[in-house]
């Protein structure tokens, strides 16, 4: 998969700034015309000024800029090598020739060359912190673009380090880990900038989080890979997202005995696309005692219009039939269970029969239930009952103490990560 990551892509030729490109002009004092032809070189040149450029450099770097101006990258780097091969030169007359060698290149297209010239200029220490940052910028952008991503590395790292604050650089260094599948490195770096962003009540961006995704599969980084599953349906609830993450629960242990939930929770997602989706959630409610939750879901099934044509019609007709009339019967057998439920040494029976009270419309009364349920001990699955306590929390029209019940659900099967994902919906609708 990749990612995208925003960089300028002129950055090469926009990092120098218009008074840089201006200043060899200046510099070489060669306003006058060039030296004359019979001015003999003398055998050892005496030692330039410090900031400034003789003549018989100057004057081949000036035919360069002209060139320049008029697109004529390849001849105005020839005219930059005849610069460079004057005998002699000073520091400083070395850096004027990089700089216009950086200049013509970058705007040549020739990355290759240019970063390698604007890696002398910074090396030659002779630029304005600024401007110096913006080249470094420049530098892990280009290198990032070439697919040198070791090199991208380095100079994303230390325009950091330097104080560099454009985000995009922040984007090339987690780019260029990923692509060199370095993805340890990759996810420590994104999980840093996920808690940055979360303590400074930011989101983070969607590629970001998509990368440490991805970053922490490679990696088999389980627990961070659930936490970036969960912060892209929090920030970004689309559909894929949805699906990839039920589809883990769906492999997870235990996952065959939470079928009833994980077709509750894709009900209450708005996921049931299919008849059988309908049927099967209804079938399986009807099973476990709920014959009022599989009214439910029948019922919008038909509204919705997957139920109720095709040769399906009249065996989801009469499923439907069902279960109205075991409805009815169950609302008027409340409570017949009671006792019973309260006499069981396990407390599995009670959290059954107030999760129905629940569904009936006995929200009190069901979750008080399901509580001593809960507190009476001996379930064969405990975290499953939490996990029901927090979704009947929320039928009963509770979600802010849903979502701490949903929390709280532990356990290392498929009943804690259906509850993570109902506790991050319904985080969406608080």
């Amino acid at each position: 998969m990749r990612f995208p990551v925003r960089f300028r892509r002129a950055t090469l030729a926009g990092a120098l700034s218009s008074s840089f490109a201006l200043a060899l002009p200046l510099a070489c004092g060669l306003a006058t015309a060039p030296a004359r032809a019979d001015d003999a070189p003398p055998a050892a040149a005496p030692a330039a000024s410090k900031d400034t450029v003789r003549p018989e450099v100057g004057t081949p770097l000036q035919a360069a800029q002209a060139l320049m101006k008029d697109k004529k990258f390849k001849e105005a780097l020839a005219k930059i090598k005849d610069a460079e091969a004057i005998p002699a030169l000073t520091p400083y007359e070395k850096f004027i020739i990089e700089s216009t060698r950086a200049s013509a290149a970058a705007q040549s297209g020739d990355d290759e060359l240019a970063a390698t010239s604007f890696e002398n200029l910074v090396a030659s220490g002779r630029l304005q912190p600024a401007q110096q940052l913006k080249i470094v910028q420049a530098l892990a952008g280009t290198y990032f673009k070439t697919k040198n991503y070791p090199k991208a590395v380095t100079w994303a790292e230390r325009y950091i380090k330097d104080g560099g604050t454009e985000p995009s650089v922040e984007d090339i260094l987690y780019g260029s880990y990923y692509y060199s599948n370095d993805f340890k490195s990759a996810s420590s770096r994104l999980h840093a900038a996920m808690e940055a962003d979360e303590k400074a009540g930011r989101t983070t961006p969607e590629s970001r989080l998509q990368m440490a995704l991805n970053s922490d599969l490679k990696i088999g980084n389980s627990a961070g890979s659930a936490t970036d599953l969960d912060k892209l349906l929090a920030a970004y609830p689309q559909k894929q997202y949805w699906d990839l993450a039920i589809s883990r629960a769906e492999h997870r242990p235990g996952a065959e005995r939470m079928e009833l939930d994980l077709l509750r929770l894709k009900f209450a997602l708005g996921d049931l696309h299919r008849d059988g989706d309908y049927m099967e959630l209804a079938q399986l409610a009807l099973e476990a005692g709920f014959p009022s939750e599989a009214k439910k879901v029948l019922d919008q099934g038909f509204a919705s219009g997957v139920l109720g044509k095709g040769t399906e019609a009249e065996r989801q007709k009469r499923l439907l039939a069902k279960a109205t009339k075991d409805a009815a019967d169950d609302q008027k057998a409340l409570g017949a269970g009671d006792a019973e439920a309260d006499k069981a040494k396990a407390g599995d029976a009670m959290v059954n029969t107030g999760y129905n009270y629940v569904i009936n419309g006995k929200a009190e009364h069901g979750l008080a239930l399901i509580e001593q349920g809960l507190k009476k001990g001996g379930l064969r699955h405990p975290e499953d009952g939490r996990l029901h306590l927090g979704i009947a929390q929320h039928l009963a029209g509770d979600n802010a103490r849903a979502i701490q019940t949903l929390h709280a659900v532990g356990g290392a099967d498929a009943a804690a990560d259906i509850a993570r994902l109902w506790a991050v919906y319904l985080a969406g609708k608080h």
